[in-house]
This record gives C-alpha cells, structure tokens and sequence, in this order.
C-alpha cells in the first residue's frame, strides 16, 4: 500500500511525533510506503506533496484536534483514529486497513 497520513495532537508536541514514528515503523515492517505531515505547534512539518497524495491507497488522519488542509483529500480514502490508537496499536491498524481495502 502508498499510505500518506497526518499526525497532530492536542498539545501538538509528543503524541504528534510518537505517532509519526509508529506509522512509519509499522509501515515499514509491514512493507508499505507511507509518508507522515505533523501538524504541531511550530507549524505543518514534512508537508505532503500533491503527487504523493495522488499516489496514495489511502489516508490516514491520526489526529485529536481539527487539522487544516483536509480539502487535499477529497475522493481518496480516508481513515480518521486518534494519536493514542496509533501509538498502542500501529500495524494492526494497518493491517486492518489493508484488509478493508482488499475486500
């Protein structure tokens, strides 16, 4: 799977970063290509190109708080969870994903 996600939390610091980290890990182990915006307090960090959103299967939104920019997503697929699921549980989120999308 092409995976692009966006991770902010509600102090946008920790749980934004923490987030990130497991989605790209999990990612990786699980033999997906993903790349991770964050949106925290100093700002929009790895910012997602036009083309890698184009390119994705899906979207995932790992946030506590509103995000700005969600309008770059329209007609993909898109999974909203929170940070603390991301964090506790991160390939099985994927693989549920993927096993949504195979269906």
């Amino acid at each position: 799977m092409k995976i692009v996600a966006v991770a902010a939390c509600t102090s946008g610091i920790a749980h934004t970063y923490i987030a990130k980290e497991k989605l790209i890990r999990a990612a990786e182990a699980l033999g997906h290509e993903i790349y991770v915006e964050t949106q925290g307090t100093i700002g929009t960090e790895d910012e997602l190109t036009p083309e890698q959103i184009q390119e994705a299967d899906v979207v995932i939104l790992a946030v506590d708080i509103q995000i700005t920019g969600t309008e770059r997503f329209k007609g993909k697929k898109t999974v909203k969870v929170g940070t603390s699921l991301v964090t506790k549980a991160p390939k099985q989120l994927l693989q549920k994903i993927e096993s949504e999308l195979n269906k």
